[in-house]
Formats: C-alpha cells, structure tokens, sequence
C-alpha cells in the first residue's frame, strides 16, 4: 500500500505507464543508495531527455522524487546530503512494493513506453508540449469542477485576448522606440549602482552567484516607481487642481485611437464642475510621455524599459484585472516576478497571499512565446484549477502550442532549444507549489542572503492568516515624499480616509485602506445613532491592521503619532500594537495622540488591533474599533502622523 500522496498519485496511471516510470525512480533512489559518497547520483538535470520525455509528464513521478528528499536548484533536482536517507529508503519500498504485486499478477514490464511522450525532437516542442499537459491538468487528487463545456464565443474571446496580447509585446522588440526609452532612462547612473551593489554583495556573501541584471533590475523598479511614473485613479483638476471624480467616458478621438485608447475616461471636478480627460493610452511609445496611469500601464511601459536596457522580459497578464512584468536573470536561471506598481521583485505570492486574489488564468507574453504560468502565482493549485472554466485545458495546450510554433519559424535550432529547457525548469517548479514565507507575502525564499538583503527581505513582517485578506500598503506620495510627513486620519461617522499630507485626499471605505482584516465589520447602530466597526456575530476573535512602507521612496521614520479610539464593555478586551521591522510596541485605544520612539529608524510600519472577550450571544459587541455618534461628522476617530527622513 502506498504511503504518501505522491505514489498514491502514481498508482493511478495505467499499468504500462506506472511499470515503466517506478523503474526510473527506483534507479534515481538505488543509485544514491548504492553510492553515496557519488555527487553525480545526487544530480537530476530537468533537460536531460529521459527525465522530460519519460518522467516530467506523468503525474505522479516528480512529485514522488521531491517526497523522497529531492529539491529544485536552477536546472537540476539536488538530493542533498542533509536529506533524510531513511524517507528516500521509506518511498522507494513504497513504489517497490506496488511494483512487485503488479508484476506478480503476471504483468509484463514494456521493453520501450509505448505511453510516455515522444522523445525530444531536435526543437523540444513534444517534450514541452507534454510536460504543459501534465502540469495543467495532473495536479494531485485534483480534477477540473464539472460544468458546461465553455462556448465557442468564450474560447474565440480568448483567443482574441491571447492573439492581441502576443502581437502588443512586438512593439518592445521595436530598436526605434527602445532607444527613445534610453533616452529617458538614466542608463549610466542606473548601471553604476547596479555594479556597485553587486560588489557591496559578493563583499558581504563570497558565494554570491548573482549578475549585473539581477541588480539591474531592482535599481530600475526604483526608478520607475519613485522618479519616473505616477499612479493616477483621479486627476487633478486642470483649472482649479481641486480633486475630481471617475464618472464615465468620453468618445476617443483619433490622436486617441492613434495611440491605443480605445477608453477615454471623464474625471470631472467637484469644485468648478470642469470637465477632465483622461486616455487610456496602450503604446508604450505615448506612455514614455505621458508617464502616468494604472497597472496596465505601469506594466506596459516598464516591460519596453526593461528590453530598452537589455533585459530578457516578458508582460504578465492576469485574468483576474492585473499585469506585471517578468525578467529573466541569466545567473539564477529562472524567471523573476517584478511588480513596478509596487515596486517588487520575486514575490510572486503577493497577489494570492498578500491580496486575497482568486487567480485562475496567469499567461507570459514575450516576442517568442507564451507561456501559462499561473502555478508559479499560487500556493493553492487545487483551488486555482476548479476555476479554470473559460476554455477547455486542452484547447488551451494547443492554441498556445499552435502560436509558439508560427512564431518561432525563424528561431535558430539554439534559440529553440534555449526555450525548451527553460520550460521545463518551470514546470518543474510548478509541479511544487512555494509555501508562503513571513515577511515576503508569499515570496520565493530561495535566494542567497546578497540577494535578499538587495531586495531588503531580511527583516520580520507580520504575516497574515490564511482566514484574512490582505491588499492596501500606504506608500509616500510624491507630495509626501517632499514634504517628508505622512498624515492620515479616518472618520467613523463619515466612513472616509483624509490623507491630510497629500491635498487632503479622501478615501470612501473604512475597509479601502486595510492591509489585513479578518472577522470585522462596520456596524451602523440607527435606533442609537452610533457607527464602530466590531467582530463579526459568532465570531471569538477579530484583527485589522493598516501597513504603510517608506522604502519605495527611499526613507524612513523620524517620528510616530498614534490615536485610536477603542471601548470595550463587560469582558471584552481591544489590543492595540504598532510593529516596525522586529520592533513592537502596544499602545493604548483611549483616543489621545501617543508618540512611539521606538519605532525610529524604520522604513515600514504595521498598526493592528485584535478584538476579543465578551459575555453571552452579544460579546461580539462587546470590544469596539471608533466608536462613533453619527451627529459627530467632523472628529476623527483613528489618526497617524509620520514624519519621515532619507533612508
């Protein structure tokens, strides 16, 4: 019987397929069994082609090798010396065991899999092709929920979204327009302190394997983010700069059209009732002068940034309302997520963790190739796959296939290798779904110090629950970063956010501005004419918090204010406590303004409150957030004050 989920997994492959893999693995696990002191047993490379062809595609078998002990490292799987020989002894008896009652039975081991894939033509697309076929749909102890089959109308609207896509990221090949990006790229001064981190990193770790990109890039997403692009939901208005609001659309003109905004939004003034409009521009080539929007195109004109300074990068469309870029570091290997909205790198369960997305469709687009890659953006592959229900998997293999073939015609036979053999480094990784690591909202934590200190991923976070959902993170704006002073205010009657620091910007929503929340809501007392947000009914415990990170704009904390109103009744209790890096300090919710100087010196900060206690069936009212008449419409109930300095 088999002892672990991985054979369990194996044994449900036909006959013929689990005779002629079992063999496979029982030689990988004998071999170091039988040599020990033999590094060359120790090593799987993933392009080899008995592993891609005869192992990759069937479920079951990498997952068997990483139940052994086997771990992923750039192009190999590494069993290293650290790992336990007695688990690798404990799985492959288990995979044994299923062999010899199978061949008892009177089965014949194949002398050739005659189900396996093809072996690995002189492109690779079979061994690729199959590989993509057992990583999207043989997930273990997984199936697709039943539905209907999806219509054609669904499956030629995605076609269109992977057509338009495909063809958008040719105009970063463009030479013309990439040198207009290196004319507003500080390209020298960028390069200068690449090199000098990465001498600043093999000095702090000499086994320090990273190259010049790999700081490249992390010195570019600072730019961009801090110096070169803005983040737009409301313009400011032109006539009077008072705030103004998104209350439709305009038709787009033709220069508008000449530039791909088939969207010309209306943000109208609340002021002077002057009208604003904002195109929705699509070409990179507008956006290097217009140098403002939303993720579209944050993500749109820094991926032609990242090819204008020669960085292999590809655009990440999410299906779920969210792009990003992707570049490839030559000296890991692999593929780094890079975020230039948030201004982060390998953190690819940000979105998941960090923002409670429900993923289901992640796709790369590169000039070359597209590419699936949403199991790299989760940790929940079984939930992921009941939601992919807008084609059929197998469509979906083949109509990506079908375009990486038509366009790779003219690659070299070297170029298509090249492609094939990072393929299968990523679907090796895909197979292994990352756990979420604290501090890195899910981020990969397989880099060497050098590179987590460049990222400044060495430092403790608060790391939330699997039951909470996470999403907003103040950042400095550029008034902010100026005026070096953050000041927020919320109001409980009002329900809104002042950002006193930056033109009084108001904020609808007392959940917008979370950073986590779990069992607590906003309650609206009409017969008392009270509003405070408590525990969700039934519920014992209830946490919030709000997170705010001065690192995009390259500062740090001077000084904290804090006041927060709480009230509690009977037996019910609120816990207030700010935390800055490994620094934590409580404070009181009595609705003064309390300073905090242990917080000094830190460039992000978290702010929560847990709710608990009570007595009987209304204790969830018993510890209350704000607490609030609805005749007090002008006191603020929750109130930060951050001045800050350089970093």
């Amino acid at each position: 019987m088999a002892v672990s989920p991985a054979v369990t997994t194996l044994c449900e492959n036909s006959n013929e397929v689990f005779l002629d893999v079992s063999k496979l693995l029982l030689t990988y696990a004998d071999n170091i069994l039988r040599n020990p002191n033999e590094e060359k047993y120790r090593s799987i490379r993933i392009g080899n082609p008995t592993f891609s062809t005869k192992l990759l595609p069937i479920k079951g078998a990498v997952e068997c090798l990483f139940e052994m002990g086997f771990e992923e490292a750039d192009t190999h799987l590494v069993f290293p010396k650290s790992a336990s020989v007695e688990q690798l002894k404990l799985i492959r008896e288990s995979i044994a065991t299923e062999r010899d009652q199978r061949l008892s039975r009177g089965q014949m081991v194949p002398p050739t899999s005659q189900t396996a894939v093809a072996s690995v033509s002189s492109q690779g697309s079979s061994a690729a092709a199959a590989a993509a076929a057992a990583v999207n749909t043989s997930r273990p102890g997984v199936t697709p929920a039943p539905s209907q089959p999806p219509s054609l109308e669904d499956s030629m609207s995605f076609f269109v979204t992977l057509q338009s896509n495909f063809q958008h990221v040719m105009l970063y090949e463009s030479h013309e327009l990439q040198q207009k990006a290196r004319d507003v790229i500080p390209h020298e001064r960028l390069s200068s302190a690449a090199k000098n981190k990465l001498k600043e990193a093999k000095e702090a770790d000499p086994e320090c394997k990273l190259g010049i990109e790999d700081f490249m890039v992390l010195e570019l997403l600072r730019w961009f983010k801090q110096d070169f692009f803005s983040w737009v939901d409301c313009l400011q208005c032109s006539h009077c700069a008072g705030p103004t609001q998104n209350t439709g659309s305009h038709s787009p003109s033709a220069d508008d059209l000449r530039w791909g905004a088939q969207r010309v939004e209306n943000h109208l003034c609340q002021s002077c009732k002057l009208s604003t409009r904002f195109p929705r521009y699509n070409n990179p080539e507008k956006l290097l002068e217009s140098r403002r929007g939303r993720c579209g195109e944050w993500a749109n004109c820094f991926t032609l940034c990242c090819r204008a300074v020669g960085l292999e990068a590809r655009y990440i469309w999410d299906s779920t309302d969210h792009v990003w870029t992707e570049v490839y570091s030559v000296s890991q290997r692999r593929w780094l997520h890079c975020d230039s909205c948030e201004n982060v790198c390998d953190k690819p369960l940000l979105y998941e963790v960090g923002w409670g997305k429900k993923l289901s469709y992640v796709l790369a687009f590169s000039s070359e190739q597209v590419v699936d890659v949403t199991w790299r953006y989760s940790c929940k592959h079984p939930e992921v796959l009941t939601r992919r229900t807008r084609v059929q998997e197998a469509w979906l293999r083949h109509t990506i296939n079908g375009l990486n073939a038509s366009r790779q015609q003219t690659l070299s036979p070297e170029r298509k290798k090249d492609h094939t053999e990072r393929l299968l480094v990523e679907l090796v990784e895909f197979i292994s779904p990352k756990k979420p690591k604290p501090g890195e909202l899910g981020g990969r934590n397989s880099g060497s110090l050098a590179w987590r200190i460049a990222r400044g991923e060495t430092g403790a976070t608060a790391e939330p629950s699997a039951k909470q959902t996470s999403g907003f993170v103040f950042t400095p704006t550029d008034k902010e970063k100026s005026s070096k002073v953050l000041h927020l205010r919320y109001n409980s009657t009002k329900d809104q956010y002042c950002r006193v620091s930056n033109n009084s910007e108001v904020i609808k929503g007392w959940d917008q501005c979370v950073w986590t929340k779990e069992s607590v809501f906003r309650k609206v007392e009409s017969d008392w004419e009270m509003v405070y947000l408590a525990r969700t009914e039934g519920s014992s415990m209830g946490r919030i918090s709000w997170k705010l990170d001065f690192a995009p704009a390259g500062l740090k904390i001077k000084s904290v204010s804090i006041m927060a109103s709480s009230q509690t009744f009977q037996s019910g209790t609120v816990c207030w406590h700010s935390q800055a890096d490994q620094v934590m300090a409580e404070f009181t919710g009595d609705g003064k303004m309390q300073s905090i100087p242990s917080l000094s010196g830190s460039s992000e900060l978290i702010v929560a409150a847990t709710l608990e206690g009570g007595d009987g069936e209304s204790s969830w009212q018993h510890s209350q957030l704000f607490r609030q008449s609805l005749k007090q419409s002008d006191e603020s109930s929750f109130e930060m004050l951050i001045h800050l300095e350089d970093a």
